[in-house]
């Protein structure tokens, strides 16, 4: 059984940072001591914007084009990037999409795609990386950014509930299999994150009013890439099968209260 408490992560890979989370965490990682990964699946000059602030942290930066629906080369891509780096010590599954289509007028096609995108490319890119982590023998993280609606689900997002239920499975699965070879396995499950994903790019989020989210405000990326920054750390040599949610409280009050609550009345009971 290796001891998780001696890992020492040296390189990090992150998939889908071209922006929002993903971004965030691949800085916030290179500013603790990491080489860097980025991936990009549409946004080429995102990605080489992340990877201008990862050099400017004094990291060493590299990019590649990743579609994760493409199952048969998502790994190569993974591999391809360990290569260039030296290794993967810390793996972020962040890619993602999502969908607001109720289940009677889902077709199978955009269920796939979702599917795809969130969960099945998402165990090609964790295996890949799990086993470069395994062959190295120096232990690692798993990490992988889910949402609240891992969960609870949200009316119109059947594929992407199913998707994050999925994911949250694999990685408690994962945490078992793979602790032996002093590897971790998180998720993290973000609530409404002022992101390019929620129409919100690059605006503050303490500007704005949720009275449905107990913290009052959308949250930041950097905040969430906070909590992977510490699930990524030598800090978290004991946690493992877990799933965090960075949502300001928002599971507190149910997956529809969040973002249709209008006032603050609720909270003088």
């Amino acid at each position: 059984m290796q001891d998780t408490s001696s890992f020492a992560p040296a390189t990090a890979i992150v998939t889908g940072s071209d922006s929002g989370i993903g971004k965030a965490t691949a800085v916030a990682l290179a500013r603790a001591g990491m080489d860097v990964g980025v991936t990009w699946h549409s946004d080429k000059a995102g990605a080489e914007g992340t990877a201008e602030e990862i050099r400017a942290a004094g990291r060493k930066a590299v990019v590649r084009q990743l579609d994760t629906t493409e199952l048969r080369s998502a790994g190569t891509v993974i591999d391809e990037l360990a290569d260039e780096l030296g290794g993967v010590d810390v793996f972020v599954n962040n890619a993602g999409t999502g969908e607001s289509t109720k289940f009677l007028d889902m077709d199978l096609d955009r269920w796939m795609l979702t599917l795809d995108t969130n969960l099945n490319g998402a165990f090609v890119c964790l295996q890949a990386a799990a086993r470069r982590m395994v062959r190295a023998g120096r232990g690692g993280r798993l990490i992988a950014v889910s949402s609240v609606h891992e969960f609870q689900p949200r009316v119109g997002s059947s594929a992407y509930d199913a998707s994050k239920h999925g994911l949250g499975g694999l990685m408690k699965t994962l945490a078992l299999e793979l602790a032996q070879h002093g590897i971790t396995a998180n998720t993290v499950a973000p609530g409404e994150i002022a992101t390019p994903m929620t129409g919100q790019e690059d605006e503050d989020p303490t500007t704005k009013d949720r009275p449905g989210v107990p913290l009052g405000r959308p949250g930041d990326a950097r905040e969430v890439a906070a909590v992977i920054a510490f699930l990524a750390s030598p800090a978290s040599s004991y946690v493992t099968g877990a799933a965090w949610a960075v949502d300001g409280g928002m599971l507190q009050m149910g997956p529809q209260a969040g973002s249709h609550i209008t006032s603050h009345e609720w909270r003088e009971g």
